[in-house]
């Protein structure tokens, strides 16, 4: 059995590992392609999803950040070129958000950087 003191350190330890991928994750997406780590992911699952033209509300409930920082993410993503809104004519609540050649490309280059970095940092543990 596991000690409350023993569940405790478990967690301290993924969370620290947590934040130290993401933190290096961050650094290096910033650097090379100007993208938060937060807005990669955002592009990742973008490019992941099995839809056709993933809707916003598709991506926030797949996505850890609150609707609002989702909504600001998307915002900067569109303004860097790498992906367009529409409006759903179905439903007008509806935002589909598509991704560009430009976006598929960074998302291409991008990707390399995310895997040499989990692969560095995942191997060390």
């Amino acid at each position: 059995m596991t000690s409350e003191s023993e569940l405790r350190n478990t967690w301290r330890s993924l969370s620290t590992s947590y934040n130290d991928i993401a933190c290096e994750l961050d650094r290096q997406m910033q650097s090379a392609h100007g993208l938060s780590m937060s807005d990669f992911e955002a592009l990742d699952r973008l490019m992941d999803t099995s839809c056709e033209r993933p809707r916003m509300q598709d991506l926030a409930s797949e996505m850890y950040l609150s609707p609002s920082a989702l909504s600001r993410s998307v915002a900067r993503l569109e303004k860097a070129g790498l992906v367009q809104r529409a409006l759903c004519e179905a439903d007008r609540r509806g935002v589909f958000i598509d991704v560009t050649d430009k976006g598929r490309q960074v998302h291409t280059d991008a990707s390399k950087i995310q895997l040499a970095v989990l692969d560095s940092r995942l191997r060390e543990q």
